[in-house]
Formats: structure tokens, C-alpha cells, sequence
């Protein structure tokens, strides 16, 4: 399989133990912080959304599905993008008080802007045009549990559009095996490389987001890099 930029470029893919590690090199050696990632993933799913909305952007009812980590704080982030544009935001998180220290911070800005925090048990009464899976990462182990089973059973019975932030929720981003409950977006915006999981029956549309990761990482990895980016920061991929 391979992962194909709309500009012609070949984008290596990762499984998760690389993922991790590519992760870890940034923050522990080279930089950007985890702060940084985050808010330029957070902007890039802003950005898809807007996109995905085109000209009802202002007057769409937009859902974010957050986790307590990295993904859901890049959810959260793009809420507050959404929020600071005008879009009518919502976000609900699956346990606020268990919420990593950088993902807490994230929240933290995210009340000074109009976006609404719900809990759980009122997600039932939203009716969004539009949805933000930022539940689970790459970080799935085991069947989705507690609140975020909620939410991924909550999103297979509406008929919004779906856009998951990294890899679906519920979706192995090694390999794409799918949990009993999974989602199932309409695209995926991939952060930094496309997974080795991310076959075109579990991700939708794929795009490939920039977050700021320079090529000296890839190259401390043994990683054959050229950025597909030019003058953009996401890409569209296609899977041959």
C-alpha cells in the first residue's frame, strides 16, 4: 500500500511504534514541544473543517469528541480555532477531571472563547452538522470502554459528516483492525505520516496534516522523508 500526496509525492507510513518514537525524538531532542504539535494539529482540523463546510461554515452546529490525551486535546484546540472564527462549537470531553496536564491547558483557553462544554449525559440532545472525532489516537488498546464507547455509539447514529483527527476511534493505526465500535469518518486528517492502519475503508478521505516535526527527526529514524507539503499545511493522499 502505498500513500500518495495529491502532488505526486510518496508519504512513507508509520505504525505506531514508530509513531511514538517520532513523537518522543521531537519533544525529548529536537523539538517542537508538545504544546507546539498540538496547537498545529488543532489548527489543521480547523482548517479541514472549515473546508469541509465551505460557505455554511458560520451556520453549521459543529460537535468535538474529545479524549483526555493528545488527540482529544488537538480536538479541543481545533474547537477553540472554530470558536475564535465564529463557527457555533460544542465540545464534549470524555473525563474533564482526568485530563492530561497539556490537553487541561488546552481546555483552559478553550473557556475564554464561545465554544460550550457539555458532559456526557447531555450529548444526546446535539444535532451537529458536523463532527470531530478527537476520542482515541493511536493510542487504542482493547475495545473502546466508559464514555468513549458512549460517544462512538452516540456518532453511528447520526447522520452528520465525520472528520477524525489522526487515526478513527477504534481503529488500530498499525494495523486497521477495527473494535465492535468504531468510527466511521467521512475523512481522516493524519498527523505528520499516514499509519500503516489507515486502509481507505476505515479512514474516508485521508488527509495528511503538517505539525511541525522537522526532517531531522525522520532522518534520526532511518525515515525516507521529503515533505509533501509545499505551500500548504495538509495534504489530500491517495492509497494505491
Amino acid at each position: 500500500m502505498k500513500f500518495i500526496a495529491d502532488n505526486g509525492i510518496e508519504v512513507p507510513a508509520v505504525n505506531t511504534e514508530q509513531m511514538v518514537e517520532i513523537d518522543r525524538v521531537a519533544m525529548e531532542e529536537t523539538g517542537p514541544n508538545l504544546y507546539q504539535m498540538m496547537e498545529n494539529a488543532g489548527r489543521n482540523l480547523c482548517m479541514l473543517a472549515l473546508e469541509k463546510l465551505g460557505d455554511n461554515w458560520n451556520s453549521s452546529r459543529i460537535l468535538v469528541l474529545a479524549g483526555t490525551g493528545g488527540n482529544g486535546g488537538g480536538g479541543i484546540c481545533a474547537a477553540r480555532h472554530l470558536a475564535n472564527h465564529g463557527a457555533d462549537v460544542t465540545v464534549c470531553i470524555t473525563d474533564t477531571s482526568h485530563l492530561k496536564e497539556v490537553t487541561a491547558y488546552q481546555l483552559h483557553i478553550l473557556k475564554s472563547t464561545s465554544a460550550k462544554v457539555i458532559p456526557v449525559n447531555e450529548l444526546q440532545n446535539e444535532k451537529p452538522d458536523l463532527i470531530l472525532d478527537a476520542i482515541i489516537g493511536y493510542s487504542l488498546t482493547g475495545e473502546p470502554k466508559g464514555n468513549a464507547l458512549i460517544m462512538i455509539q452516540y456518532v453511528a447514529k447520526k447522520s452528520a459528516v465525520v472528520i477524525s483527527l489522526d487515526v478513527p476511534s477504534g481503529i488500530d493505526s498499525t494495523t486497521g483492525k477495527r473494535a465492535v465500535n468504531h468510527i466511521n469518518p467521512n475523512a481522516t486528517l493524519t498527523l505528520a505520516l499516514p499509519k500503516t492502519g489507515l486502509f481507505p475503508e476505515v479512514s474516508g478521505e485521508l488527509y495528511v496534516a503538517d505539525i511541525g516535526i522537522p526532517n531531522l527527526v525522520y532522518k534520526k529514524l532511518n525515515i525516507d522523508y521529503i515533505s509533501p507539503f509545499g505551500k500548504d499545511f495538509y495534504k489530500k493522499i491517495e492509497i494505491l
